[in-house]
This record gives structure tokens, sequence and C-alpha cells, in this order.
């Protein structure tokens, strides 16, 4: 089996303008380029790829705040402003994004993803793959998206694990292979080796489990995942379970 990846930022009600939205955007699409060349252009999504590939995105404030405008739910004002796009690869080599901001209504989560390059069928992965699913790689990504939009918290990780190890119901919070809190939630107590620790400005804490890549098929990384996972709901930082639907 194909052990997919991606990363999202997560926050609570915050109403904020599209010239806001398109400010946040501009800053975190700029720390993007330094992180991987896979993150350095962007392309409006189309009907296909050669159609698509006519329409390149510009990351200025200006361009980010009329792609928001333009995204506003027209129905409920509340629902604020959703864009979308992807890098120009071929299929599993993609990435793609879609942000979900400006939203301030109780029942809906603010949110900035990012679906990642995914290891190739035959075992060779492709180069996108190879250069993106790091830690050094997803550290920046997820820092990105932390100074940027100060979520409450974010993750970059395999989605056999969220899938498949993370009890239900769900934590208010995830945990992962490379996992930000914002102080708002709480403090990062110790946690043990390998994990790596790294604070992100004055804003919050980065984590990262393993310097290898992680995955939900080796136990040593799923017990270790399990073993942090005890000490940060113990320190508050997971929330309550969210009601099941």
């Amino acid at each position: 089996m194909i052990e997919t990846y991606y990363a999202g930022a997560y926050w609570g009600a915050r109403k904020e303008s599209p010239e806001e939205c398109g400010r946040r955007a501009e800053s975190m699409f700029s720390a993007l380029r330094t992180v991987a060349p896979d993150f350095a252009h962007w392309l409006k999504q189309g009907r296909s790829r050669r159609e698509a590939l006519q329409h390149p995105i510009e990351t200025d404030r200006a361009t980010l705040t009329k792609m928001f405008r333009r995204g506003k739910d027209r129905m409920f004002e509340d629902l604020g402003f959703r864009i979308s796009g992807w890098n120009g690869a071929d299929d599993d080599e993609a990435s793609s994004f879609l942000f979900s901001v400006g939203i301030y209504s109780e029942f809906v989560t603010n949110a900035c993803v990012f679906n990642l390059p995914s290891p190739g069928l035959d075992g060779k992965e492709s180069p996108s793959s190879q250069r993106v699913l790091t830690a050094t790689v997803l550290s920046g990504l997820v820092r990105a998206m932390a100074v940027a939009w100060e979520p409450e918290w974010a993750i970059a990780t395999s989605h056999a694990h969220r899938d498949e190890f993370i009890p239900r119901p769900r934590p208010a919070r995830l945990w992962g292979w490379v996992t930000y809190y914002s102080d708002a939630v709480g403090r990062v107590p110790p946690l043990p080796a390998p994990v790596r620790m790294e604070r992100v400005e004055n804003q919050g804490t980065l984590l990262v489990l393993t310097p290898e890549r992680f995955t939900a098929r080796n136990p040593e990384h799923v017990a270790l995942a399990e073993r942090v996972r005890g000490l940060l709901d113990r320190a508050g930082l997971l929330g309550p379970p969210l009601p099941s639907l």
C-alpha cells in the first residue's frame, strides 16, 4: 500500500478581510520558495492540465487578495473565503493547496491544507516525493504556515497514521511526524528522544518525531507517536474529543 502524506494548519473562528488573508498568504508563499522548489510556483486549477498551465498564480498580496475576494462564500458571509491551486507537476509528483480562511462561524474550522507528492507504485519514488517527504522540508512547510496564519495547531504526517492509529472520537488536535502547537493552546512538555523540539518565533513549538521519514508501517514509529500522544494529552494539548457525527 502507498502511504500518502499531507500538511495542514487549523484554527477557530477568526473574521478576516480578503486583504488580511492576502497578506498572510503572501507571507507564507514567500517563505515556501526557500523550502523546496516544488513550492515555488503555483497554478490555478482548471478542467485539464493544459488549461491550468496557462493560468499561473502570482503570489503577491494584491493578486492573492483578488483571489480571496472572488472565493467568498456567496450564501453565508461567516464562511469566509476559499482558494486552491497546484504546482503543475504530473500526477503523483504534484503538490496542491486548499485554503478555507476568514471563517468566523463557530461550526466550521479555518484551514490551510497541502496535499503532497505520493511515493510511486513500483517502489521507485519520484524526485518530488524524495525532495518533499523529508523532516527538513515538512518542518519548513509547517513553520511557514504557522508563522503566516497563526493557527492553533498544524501537522504534516501520513494519512495512514491519522486514519488507522488516531482513536475515535478524535481529539480536537492531532499529532504526527511534524506537529506545531500554539502557545495559546498550552506549553509542550519535555519529550523523549529522538523527538526534536523547536520554537517558532514567539508563537509556539514545532515537534519532529523522527529525522527519517515517519511511516505507519514502522512499529517503532507508531510506538513513539503513541508515547508522545500520552505526554501531549496529559499536558492538555490535544483538547477534548470532538463530538461524533
